[in-house]
């Protein structure tokens, strides 16, 4: 079991050496494409089949959750870092999500990438990808998460910026370069708190395994003094929370660090698909659910996620009300379903965020590639302004797209119901009405701005220029992993059924009771019953949440599905609150004209001139100077004339029997 465990990141991995050593030389043979898309979409898929076969095994009861440890990483005195794999329900879940979902990705990217000059690098960079998300959902501790944490930082800058002499002008225009490097500066800043939070727990705990960690840190709690024998504290533990949370922040962008995902827009359509809906951004969910202990022993820390996570829910809904880009509106999407599962998160409803997570992977990884499919059918337009009619030309890629949506915006039975309605009876439950309330506006956003898309992309009259534009379906490398994640889409959420409506059927909510090991420390420190007490109240709540999601597809159908109203025309009946949220609240001005400026300034005047120029250069000119002064005083007493040598001696000579003399 040990060699297959060790399998799953390694043959990503071989598949990214394969083909970074050889596939330039691949690319020239006649099947050159064929051959390096199979042998990274068959890495990834091995992996999965594996993933499979270990969780069967764990779900049997033959195998029970383990540590494959490969060696010694890191070792300097009393510290010690092993390159350790940590094989539990959680990890392998993810496992599943990220290989299962990936394999469908890369073989879509075959038939998108067609053609491309670089088609041999784009499938590197994926594998790449593929194997550093791996280590960050398998690792044993916190070192070798942030190996992943920063690998697929790397690897999503690469894929981002992959067609980096091109520009991103869907509807706005930006350099693909840029919108790399803003990914990865914002991520770095979220990285910062990430390794402060590891620097403090090393020093609380005198370790960095999850294990370890997490129980000791419930019996600092319950002792009074941490391991190092300082006394315990709440402040400490909290900061701590913090910390681990601004780096999650950056990873799935919640607020303040959430303005890079819409411009990473710039990268090709599979690899939105790829960052998006089921690996990197879900980084931050999977940190905070596997040390939920910690932020279990922080009442702070939760009601600071859980508010982060609706506001950013509720602000990037808006945002995606008014996007004609067709990914923009998807970026968006994926923000605001980010903040539904941290707001999960936020009152210890572990299990319902790690839910979403899955059901976001199906659903926004099929409306994702199905604009890919979208955007390829009509030569690499974005505009949804200039699309419309679509559907009869594109068919299999509208049916599908049109799941997808449904599914997002939580329509019974498909699979986005069921999860997201267990995140907002949770956020009642534990959290606050009010909370709840505005979670359910951003829903009714997200049903809204989805069949807005839907239907400006797909009904109505033909918006293009029918003359240079032939719309036409994709190749079946993209419309067959259009089909998988559309059915997964609609079944995908039958493994979480809520107890409100499982009971009175007799199914019990699989996923739960997969996860409670996981989550049972920390739900016991909350106080949280497995399954707990079914209310009246709940089943209203979900007719709610119904409703809504109802009433936000009427309203977009009513106003959409018709060429009568165009978003234009729309826009200037709500010009204020359209250009609001046109400008996304302007906070890029405020980051750029503030902050920046502000930092820019600041390095320039002070760090530049002052401390650079006049302090360091100063200090080291200055040092320079004195010596060359000393030395020019002393090159002076070498005059060349003997007499002068030998009178400095004999008064040597006169010092040195003085000093021996009166000493």
């Amino acid at each position: 079991m040990d060699t297959l465990i060790l399998l799953v990141p390694l043959l990503p991995l071989v598949g990214f050496a394969l083909l970074g050593l050889f596939g330039k030389q691949l690319a020239y043979l006649d099947n050159g494409e064929g051959m390096i898309g199979s042998l990274a979409s068959a890495t990834v898929g091995a992996s999965f089949l594996i993933a499979l076969y270990v969780f069967v095994q764990m779900a049997s009861g033959a195998v029970a959750p383990q540590t494959v440890s490969l060696f010694t990483w890191i070792h300097a005195g009393s510290f010690s870092i092993d390159l350790a794999y940590k094989v539990d329900q959680l990890s392998v879940l993810f496992t599943l999500i990220i290989t299962g979902v990936g394999f469908l990705i890369h073989v879509y990217s075959i038939g998108y990438m067609h053609g491309d000059q670089s088609f041999f690098r784009f499938f590197t960079y994926l594998n790449l990808f593929i194997f550093m998300m791996l280590n960050l959902v398998l690792a044993d501790n916190y070192v070798v998460t942030f190996l992943g944490w920063e690998g697929v930082g790397l690897s999503s800058y690469l894929l981002i910026g992959f067609w980096y002499d091109r520009k991103f002008d869907g509807v706005s225009i930006i350099w693909t370069g840029d919108a790399a490097k803003k990914a990865f500066i914002f991520n770095r800043i979220g990285d910062f708190g990430m390794l402060l939070a590891m620097f403090t727990i090393y020093a609380m705990f005198g370790t960095l395994r999850y294990d370890e960690v997490n129980t000791l840190a419930l019996a600092s709690n319950a002792s009074g003094f941490f391991p190092n024998g300082s006394a315990y504290s709440v402040g400490i533990i909290t900061a701590v929370a913090l910390l681990l949370f601004l780096g999650c922040t950056g990873k799935s962008a919640q607020i303040p660090l959430f303005v890079w995902l819409p411009d990473a827009m710039a990268g090709p359509t599979p690899v939105s698909a790829l960052i998006h809906a089921a690996t990197m951004v879900t980084s931050g969910i999977f940190l905070i659910a596997r040390t939920a202990p910690i932020f279990a022993l922080s009442q702070t820390a939760m009601t600071t996620v859980a508010v982060i996570g609706v506001a950013t829910a509720l602000l990037a809904a808006t945002m995606g009300l008014v996007q004609n880009d067709i990914k923009k509106v998807l970026a968006y999407s994926t923000v605001s379903q980010l903040g539904f599962m941290f707001a999960a998160l936020g009152v210890g409803a572990y299990t319902a965020a790690v839910f979403h997570v899955m059901t976001h992977a199906f659903f926004k990884a099929c409306l994702f590639l199905g604009s890919g499919s979208v955007i390829h059918g009509m030569h690499e337009e974005q505009d949804i302004q200039k699309m419309g009619g679509l559907k009869q030309y594109m068919p299999v890629t509208y049916r599908t797209f049109l799941i997808a949506s449904i599914a997002i915006s939580g329509i019974v039975p498909f699979a986005g119901f069921f999860s997201k309605d267990e995140i907002l009876w949770n956020v009642f439950e534990h959290g606050s009405p009010v909370l709840w309330g505005l979670l359910v506006v951003a829903a009714f956003c997200t049903a809204f701005y989805m069949f807005r898309l839907v239907h400006l992309t797909f009904s109505g009259q033909e918006r293009f220029d029918t003359h240079h534009t032939h719309p036409h379906e994709s190749p079946k490398t993209m419309t067959v992993p259009l089909m998988i994640l559309a059915f997964l889409s609609v079944v995908g959420g039958l493994v979480g059924i809520p107890h409100a409506l499982g009971h009175p059927l007799h199914v019990g909510n699989w996923i739960e009771h997969w996860l409670e090991p996981v989550f049972s420390a920390a739900n016991n420190q909350l106080g949280r019953v497995s399954g707990g007490e079914i209310h009246s109240i709940e089943y209203v709540l979900i007719l709610v949440s119904l409703v809504v999601a109802i009433a936000g597809i009427f309203l977009a159908t009513s106003l959409y599905k018709s060429a009568s109203v165009r978003p234009a025309e729309l826009a200037e009946s709500f010009s204020g609150v359209y250009n609001l949220l046109w400008r996304k609240y302007f906070i890029d001005e405020f980051y750029y004209g503030v902050v920046f400026n502000m930092l820019s300034k600041f390095s320039t005047s002070v760090l530049w001139k002052t401390v650079e120029n006049k302090v360091v250069d100063g200090a080291v000119n200055g040092i320079a100077d004195g010596v060359g002064g000393v030395s020019g005083a002393i090159r002076t007493v070498q005059t060349g004339i003997v007499q002068n040598y030998a009178f400095v001696m004999v008064l040597g000579i006169i010092a040195i029997m003085t000093w021996l003399l009166l000493g």
